[in-house]
């Protein structure tokens, strides 16, 4: 099964779940990434019960705080 992850075609072997996949990529730190699919946000309850199909667009986003500098 063909999909796009973070802009990269990726091949999967069959279904996966949202959860599966992340453990299949490797993905560093799974409990702190948010994960969109073809353009919408998941609920992390959804991991579990969303299955990646052929052609998904996914993307895994980490969001990170800061601030700029020199304001105070």
């Amino acid at each position: 099964m063909k999909v796009q992850i973070n802009g990269q075609e990726k091949e999967l072997a069959g279904p996966l779940t949202v959860e599966e996949l992340l453990k299949v990529e490797n993905v560093k730190m799974p409990e702190m990434v948010s994960v969109e699919i073809n353009g919408e946000i998941l609920d992390r309850e959804q991991f579990s019960e969303v299955i990646v199909k052929e052609d998904d667009e996914i993307e895994f986003l980490y969001f990170m705080g800061g601030g700029a500098c020199g304001l105070y």
